[in-house]
């Protein structure tokens, strides 16, 4: 079976298979020997965010010396990027070996595309000898096929409106949905969550006997420098204190998740007598390895690519470029999907925007580039919709001069459409 048989074959079989619950995933994971009792490290959940922190956390481990893998969802092009053992993606003729081995057993658990992703990382993870494994919640946390790994340490990034229709519609109501990774007795991470949210999570905290680290209280960041070559920032916690880390993620909310990452190491060196190295933190935090995050394509013309994919995370995003580029109008690539609030992250957006193409990216739940046009159209901004995300592209570049910056995004989707359009053209 090659890469994409194998792909269209997990997708078709398996994708329609979803149910928020975790009967399924406990049994089958039990049919496999419970792999995931085997691992130790972290459990990263939030709206926006967790991707990053989980990468940091990659980085950090790895800087250390130690043996780390690392589980993450979506992907942007290719599903390899799903599985990470010390920075490098496993092969995709080891994971569908891993498939074929356990394929029994997802049939008669009638597993989900996601637990099957999950169980896979679960067992190669296992089989790796890892010293440490980090592992992304995929939606939610109380319910997330994740949650049955016991982790050292657990982060909750943020808190934001994101998959309502499953969540609830409600910060407090997501707030409770992602509290459900909290282990009894196990450290919380915790970013920056408004007032509501964060007691919820506090108190189900409290309930486990589980120790909550907050930012602003806890843990701080304070950016010192803010650029295209990434952020300068300097960082505290307890008697840590850590000035002038360098990375090349941009945009302050990058310094949060920075931090946060940070946080959970520290806490999982202190549990296990572990010693913590300034220099091989600052040497982690340089050299993190997550595409799609403010990432920068072409220098001429300045082309970046950003995985804000919700209200929470274009504001960030905005922030980030309004100081970056302030005052300057710039060209906007986007393709939303159907199910966000796209009507809103298109009004944000048009704050910052010179000119804007639209397009609808090939998920299944993409927004049509006509509706994304018609949004697009309650407020004073040239627009054009195009045929594919990467005619967009095209268009956008076209349109482009050596002082432009054009931003490409509005879904991790898109930001995979864009990066292969890129690269087939370079």
């Amino acid at each position: 079976m090659q890469y994409q048989e194998f792909l269209d074959h997990i997708y078709q079989r398996y994708s329609g298979n979803v149910k928020l619950e975790l009967s399924r995933m406990e049994g089958l994971l039990q049919d496999m020997g419970s792999p995931q009792h085997t691992l130790k490290g972290f459990h990263v959940a939030g709206t926006n965010g967790k991707g990053s922190v989980c990468a940091s956390l990659e980085a950090l481990s790895i800087a250390h010396g130690m043996k780390t893998g690392l589980n993450t969802s979506p992907h942007l092009i290719n599903y390899t990027e799903r599985f990470r053992i010390n920075g490098q993606e496993i092969s995709i003729q080891a994971i569908m070996d891993e498939f074929h081995a356990l394929e029994a057993s997802f049939e008669k658990w009638d597993a989900s595309f996601f637990e099957i992703t999950t169980a896979i990382a679960f067992s190669l993870f296992n089989k790796a000898a890892l010293d440490i494994a980090v592992m992304e919640v995929g939606l939610g946390g109380r319910l997330d096929a994740t949650n049955l790994f016991t982790p050292d340490v657990g982060v909750i990034t943020t808190i934001g409106l994101d998959h309502i229709k499953t969540l609830g519609g409600t910060v407090e109501l997501i707030a409770t949905e992602k509290a459900g990774i909290i282990k009894a007795g196990l450290p919380l991470v915790l970013g920056d969550i408004e007032e509501s949210p964060l007691k919820i999570i506090l108190d189900a905290a409290a309930a486990q006997g589980a120790s909550s680290y907050v930012y602003g209280q806890s843990w701080g960041v304070k950016v010192r420098k803010d650029s295209t070559a990434g952020i300068e920032f300097n960082y505290s916690f307890g008697g840590y204190r850590i000035e002038r880390l360098k990375t090349n993620l941009m945009g302050e909310h990058q310094a949060l998740n920075l931090g946060a990452a940070i946080t959970a190491f520290i806490l999982y060196c202190q549990k296990y007598h572990l010693p913590i190295e300034e220099d091989k933190i600052r040497a982690g935090i340089s050299k993190i390895n997550w595409a799609g995050r403010m990432q920068v394509l072409s220098r001429k013309p300045l082309i970046i690519v950003d995985g804000a994919h919700n209200v929470h995370g274009v504001k960030a995003l905005m922030r980030t470029l309004e100081r970056v580029f302030p005052g300057q109008k710039l060209i906007f690539v986007l393709s939303i999907l159907a199910d966000k609030d796209y009507s809103e992250m298109i009004h944000l957006f048009c704050g910052k925007a010179g000119q804007i193409f639209v397009a609808q990216n090939k998920s299944d739940r993409a927004a049509t580039a006509e509706a994304q046009l018609k949004a697009v159209a309650k407020y004073q901004v040239s627009a054009k919709a195009c045929d594919s995300v990467a005619a967009a592209l095209q268009e956008a570049i076209q349109t482009s001069d050596e002082h432009s910056v054009i931003v490409a995004g509005g879904s991790l989707y898109t930001v995979g459409e864009v990066i292969s359009a890129f690269n087939a053209n370079a």
